[in-house]
């Protein structure tokens, strides 16, 4: 365990098995958050007898924060990692584990490649909906004006192999395109 992925795990999405691993950090930096506000809730009792003190409101705040901790291993445990590698061209950008998050809905990416201004990714759930996650990316790619990005989400593995053979080399421009994607997903 690296102390500092407790805190950030940004550097480390879309690496393989990424839901699985940071599914461990994120159990426990909430435990110890709510082990801090615990403690410090009991030494203010301890000190003055009573849970009528600053230590007790110091306690509370701390609770903000365990609490979003808590959300967040909720959502990491509703997603499981993809378990199989898949190879591409080593000039190729790619990442696994990718999930999306709206209002409405979760979409779960389990690989993706970034090339030649596209983004092909592939799930495991046969009912995807791909549209609804199309309009989703384009809102942040259009954000950070990347324009004419084709997005295509593949259900049937054995095609989305086949098509992510024929990628060739990546480019700063699709650099920037996983970044972005990077920062949007869980």
């Amino acid at each position: 365990m690296t102390f500092s992925r407790l805190f950030s795990g940004e550097s480390h999405k879309g690496t393989f098995g990424y839901l699985d691993t940071q599914r461990k950090y994120e159990i426990a930096r909430t435990i110890i958050y709510f082990a801090i506000s615990f403690s410090i809730f009991f030494a203010g009792y301890i000190t003055t007898g009573t849970r009528k003190n600053l230590l007790t409101v110091v306690a509370v705040l701390g609770m903000l924060p365990a609490s979003k901790s808590l959300v967040s291993v909720i959502m990491f445990c509703r997603f499981k990692s993809f378990k199989e590698k898949i190879e591409v061209a080593e000039d190729v950008l790619n990442a696994y584990d990718m999930v999306f998050t709206s209002e409405k809905v979760n979409y779960q990416i389990c690989h993706l490649c970034v090339s030649g201004g596209c983004v092909i990714g592939y799930t495991d759930k046969p009912k995807f909906d791909e549209t609804a996650f199309k309009d989703h990316v384009q809102i942040y790619l259009n954000a950070e004006k990347i324009k004419d990005e084709t997005i295509k989400v593949f259900t049937d593995k054995k095609a989305y192999l086949n098509r992510i053979s024929t990628l060739t080399t990546s480019d700063d421009a699709d650099a920037a395109c996983l970044k972005i994607l990077k920062q949007i997903v869980l």
